[in-house]
């Protein structure tokens, strides 16, 4: 069901909350004659840190716009004739008020959208059957909206009791008045000749006594007021704390390891909106008890009556202020993190946010938010309060930012978008530590005031570690220090404190996490892929799962230490078939054609009892992101027998120049996909189109991938006119290098070591070009 029919069902507080986000900057009719099209444009896919996105959004501004011009032109009769003068003016409104910011309206429908989203399905939840089963989910939020109510209870009963403590006061005070007047009558019956004195006494002193009876026992009810207030509003700042403690300490803490997480490939954190919501109720309940009380206090000073009122007023009012700092000081948070592996020199982005801005009015004077980087020692000197004597561990440009508030949404946010590490100070590292094993992290400090600075609050928020670099053959052992932190951090850790082992199956999640997120797969490491993993990293032969469920695997094992036999360690290798996989084999990683995680006796386990022809692909044991190819086949130095080959790995400089679909499709003597596929039917739909017939009398080279030992001829000679063969691939039989010579630069490779596909390019265009050169011409000028 469409959203915004069900959002037209709410009821009560919904109902309210759901019409309020309407008004000029967004008309409800608009909302209620677009709400089919409204629903159906992408305003998720709009990145609204991102400034170029602004060219869509003007799309969808000039198409909402002209969708309302058209719902206007057809509305007809006497109703009509008024809806479509109303239309065409919203038409004309919306136009002036986001032609030069249409990423601001973009901003305002999504929220819209989200907020109808949630009030729709928390309506949902409340009204379904009592004996129904809630999920945890709405049990925790039907928990924090009964508090909020509670709250909201408490808070008016303390205002009715502190409004009838006032009345009582001032009559009170009214009273005391007429004793002083009476008492200053009596005074003056000195002067008065003893007669008159003796007429008028008795009845002033009796006039007296009874005011002054009446002032004693109401003085014990004003004390009995004020000290039933005191204790009730302990009863409420009691509820705030432990309500303060369920957002702050459980929601927010979860949201940020839910951000954590995301930074290693997990699904997304989730808005913020829920959680502002709930902030922004902490902070007008918080204020409006913090404003009683400072009245209840006023109402002391203005009558000192004896008693323990005063001592509780001072502890209320500081426990006030103590809960009101919690809430600003944890709110100022990080939306959008900067990257954790940071390369010096290169342009980041960053997004802080103060959940509880928009309603104590920091926003009336926009706080100024600076970033500064520091190391782990400092980080830990900060966070015990330590005086840091402002150190930094490098120089950020355009490290400071203004909080601007968004007044469609709520927020506060300052946007950090041309930040820049331009030098960076390392410590002294400690034994086998590397520098990409330093772990720095971004400080975000502001000052707020709130209350008409009445209160100031100094706030600081940490980054999640990030790990620097100067140079892109560093990213590979940086990011896993981050995969590692992110996925093993414990909350409230001392920074940058991590777990130095960890169970396999721990970081078996963390490896799948990552592996679905880089290569943007729905499919992850099987359980048989995880054995092949648990095996090369504890050099085991063991195939059993329930074998590695209570091994541990240390820091060491995992990127410091290099696997047996090999010069890199385990996530390195691990880290290539990722990017390998994501660059070049992402789809038939997803059809499940490459099998992968598997070992060369594996292989040859395999396919061995399978028909000559058949091939699978699994990923290189020597060589750092590469893949190869292994069939079965008859021996051809002995007749009758049959032997699994394996192919020199493929990595990403050969599939830069022929995809592995078409180099599948050149060896003709690979004819079915392990365990009994038509490779056709599996690769076919991936294989390169034929090159169009000669132009001008010139034909096209194509290059074609032999294996010379088992070329045959092609069996459609037409498809492909003319092949400039591709050197006979060495995996068959390996040409070891001993290294007795140095190695010669490669001119085709960049200076991180890629393959650079302009170059050869050139030099295919050199290729062909020498082709079309007439043969005798070419052989005449060679002998002459």
């Amino acid at each position: 069901m469409a959203v915004w029919i069900q959002a037209q069902q709410l009821q009560g507080d919904a109902l309210h909350q759901m019409q309020s986000l309407y008004g000029q900057h967004f008309p409800i009719e608009v909302r209620h004659y677009l709400s089919q099209w409204i629903e159906g444009q992408p305003w998720d896919a709009i990145d609204l840190e991102n400034p170029q996105e602004e060219i869509k959004a003007k799309r969808l501004l000039d198409s909402l716009i002209q969708e309302l011009q058209k719902k206007a032109e057809h509305q007809v009769g006497e109703d009509g004739f008024l809806l479509k003068i109303k239309l065409g003016h919203y038409a004309s409104q919306l136009k002036s008020t986001y032609d030069r910011c249409p990423l601001e309206l973009v901003r305002c429908i999504k929220h819209i959208l989200y907020t109808e989203q949630r009030l729709v399905r928390e309506a949902t939840n409340s009204s379904s059957p009592v004996g129904g089963l809630m999920d945890s989910m709405s049990q925790k939020y039907h928990q924090i909206n009964q508090a909020f109510e509670e709250l909201r209870i408490l808070t008016q009963d303390t205002e009715n009791d502190l409004r009838k403590l006032q009345h009582n006061q001032e009559y009170f005070i009214i009273q005391y008045q007429e004793s002083l007047r009476i008492q200053a009558q009596l005074s003056s019956l000195a002067t008065l000749p003893p007669a008159d004195r003796q007429l008028r006494e008795p009845s002033l002193l009796s006039k007296r006594a009874t005011v002054e009876a009446w002032l004693t026992r109401e003085a014990n009810t004003l004390q009995k007021y004020r000290l039933g207030l005191a204790e009730k509003h302990q009863k409420t700042l009691a509820l705030l704390r432990k309500q303060q403690t369920v957002i702050l300490d459980d929601e927010l803490i979860q949201w940020k390891r839910r951000q954590q997480l995301a930074g290693n490939g997990g699904p997304p954190e989730g808005g913020l909106d829920i959680l502002q919501s709930w902030c922004e109720k902490l902070a007008e309940t918080i204020w409006q008890n913090r404003q009683q009380i400072r009245r209840a206090e006023h109402l002391r000073q203005q009558l000192p009556i004896p008693g323990p009122i005063e001592e509780l007023l001072t502890e209320l009012n500081s426990t006030i202020t103590d809960i009101i700092s919690a809430l600003v000081t944890s709110t100022f948070i990080i939306e959008k993190q900067p990257p954790q592996v940071l390369k010096t020199q290169t342009k980041f982005a960053a997004t802080v946010r103060l959940l509880v801005g928009g309603k104590l009015n920091v926003h009336m004077n926009p706080p100024q938010v600076k970033a500064t980087i520091i190391s782990e020692q400092q980080a830990k000197a900060l966070l015990k309060n330590e005086n840091t004597r402002n150190d930094s561990s490098g120089e950020i440009l355009n490290n400071n930012c203004v909080m601007e508030y968004h007044q469609t949404t709520g927020t506060l946010s300052a946007h950090f978008r041309n930040m820049s590490l331009k030098r960076i100070r390392r410590s002294d590292r400690r034994g086998a530590e590397s520098v990409t094993e330093e772990k720095f992290t971004i400080l975000f400090e502001s000052q707020f005031s709130v209350g008409g600075n009445e209160l100031v609050f100094q706030v600081k928020t940490l980054s999640l570690p990030v790990v620097v670099i100067v140079h892109g053959s560093q990213d590979n052992n940086a990011t896993a220090t981050v995969l590692w932190d992110n996925a093993f951090a414990e909350p409230g850790r001392v920074p940058f404190i991590v777990p130095d082992k960890v169970l396999w199956p721990q970081l078996c999640e963390a490896l799948n996490m990552k592996y679905k997120a880089e290569v943007q797969s729905n499919r992850g490491l099987s359980e048989e892929n995880l054995v092949f993993l648990a095996q090369k990293a504890f050099s085991s032969s063991s195939v059993n799962p329930e074998d590695y469920r209570n091994m541990t695997m240390t820091w060491s094992q995992f990127n410091r230490e290099s696997l047996p036999g090999r010069n890199f360690t385990f996530w390195q290798w691990f880290d290539g078939v990722m990017e390998l996989t994501k660059k070049h084999l992402k789809p038939h990683w997803n059809d499940g054609a490459i099998l992968g995680f598997v070992n060369k006796q594996q292989a040859q386990d395999m396919l061995m009892s399978k028909p000559n022809g058949t091939f699978l692909l699994r990923f290189s044991d020597s060589e750092i992101g590469g893949i190869t190819i292994a069939w079965v086949a008859e021996n051809p130095n002995k007749a009758g027998e049959r032997m699994v080959w394996n192919l020199m790995p493929y990595t990403t400089k050969d599939f830069s120049i022929r995809s592995l679909a078409d180099r599948i499709s050149d060896l003709n003597h690979l004819l079915y996909l392990y365990p009994d596929r038509p490779k056709d039917e599996v690769f076919s739909k991936y294989y390169t189109p034929p090159l169009s017939k000669a132009v001008d009398g010139y034909v096209k080279p194509q290059i074609k991938q032999v294996v010379p030992e088992f070329a045959t001829p092609n069996p459609d000679p037409t498809a492909n006119p003319t092949y400039m063969d591709h050197a006979a691939s060495p995996a068959v039989n390996p040409q070891h290098t001993y290294g007795l010579y140095p190695p010669i630069g490669d001119p085709m490779l960049d200076p991180d070591g890629d393959f650079d596909l302009d170059d050869t390019m050139d030099v295919a265009r050199h290729v062909e070009e020498l082709l079309r050169r007439p043969m005798e011409g070419q052989w005449s000028g060679q002998q002459s």
